[in-house]
């Protein structure tokens, strides 16, 4: 009973007649008739062309109802995804501050070992919240690789007005404590600790912008469901070009990893290459843009 009505609620949802939903299936007008009377079954292969053409799942197609679920948040998407972001970004921001603690620790009059160590384990902690970040979400991915939009509009248009301020707010955010930091080391210029606090200062802006950053993207990213729909069905060439790209992506931020504890240990200047980090992920970001498996989609 539930793929009749199912079938019944595709047609009406897409404005189509019988007939041309059997054109879009190679199959005639009375077929469709009669699985929507629940006198016939269709077959696997047209069950699931049926499914990629309308975005569906072929369990809640058969079992369940395509109305409740283009509606309401079945799988708990958006719970999930919130939840990844706030994870991500924050460990992000962990590492920032990370810097920013190591450095007030070397203020106060700390060995430098310690003060490196603080960072080590800051980052530590970081990556194990990221890694098993990743997992969830590839978990998650396979566990429900289709998603029905049930986001409205308003939820759209609400939030890209949001995203307009966090993203402005950040660059605005990096530009003012780029001025401030340059009339304090006016002033202070080669006095410590106080050259030490204004950049902890600064740090501690730009790593609430990247927060701000790491946020708005990937809620933007979230609201995206065709593209999330996309990336877990994709086709041979693009699934290549999709693990080409987390390749690149691991081996760069594995370099980056190994640059900075090399120099820290070589050099003992901790806190002085933690710019490696922001550039990498930058890198990586080049990597994403350049290597799109989609691009070419509309």
């Amino acid at each position: 009973m539930a793929l009749s009505e199912n079938l019944q609620y595709i047609r009406a949802r897409h404005n189509l007649t019988q007939e041309q939903l059997a054109e879009q299936l190679d199959v005639t007008r009375q077929s469709v008739s009669k699985w929507e009377s629940s006198l016939s079954f269709p077959e696997m292969d047209t069950l699931l062309k049926l499914c990629d053409l309308y975005d569906v799942n072929l369990d809640t197609l058969l079992r369940g109802s395509l109305e409740q679920s283009q509606v309401s948040d079945t799988a708990r998407y958006d719970q999930f995804r919130n939840r990844f972001t706030w994870r991500v970004s924050l460990s992000v921001f962990g590492i920032l501050m990370g810097v920013v603690l190591s450095l007030l620790c070397e203020a106060r009059g700390l060995p430098e070992e310690i003060c490196g160590a603080v960072l080590l384990l800051i980052i530590t902690v970081a990556a194990v919240v990221l890694v098993s970040c990743g997992i969830q979400y590839d978990q998650f991915c396979k566990r429900f690789p289709t998603v029905a939009d049930f986001y409205t509009q308003d939820q759209k248009d609400a939030f890209q007005r949001k995203f307009v301020w966090l993203i402005s707010g950040g660059v605005g955010a990096i530009l003012f404590g780029t001025v401030l930091l340059l009339l304090f080391l006016s002033r202070y210029e080669d006095q410590e600790p106080q050259e030490i606090y204004i950049m902890c200062g600064f740090l501690t802006i730009v790593a609430c912008a990247v927060l701000a950053f790491i946020y708005a993207g990937m809620q933007c990213d979230k609201y995206d469901v065709d593209k999330y729909n996309r990336e877990n069905n994709p086709t041979p060439k693009q699934k290549a070009r999709q693990n080409l790209i987390a390749c690149l992506c691991g081996a760069l931020m594995t370099l980056v990893t190994a640059a900075y504890v090399g120099l820290g240990l070589a050099q003992n200047q901790w806190e002085s290459f933690w710019w490696l980090f922001p550039v990498g992920g930058i890198l990586c970001g080049v990597i994403c843009i350049a290597l799109d498996p989609f691009r070419n989609e509309d």
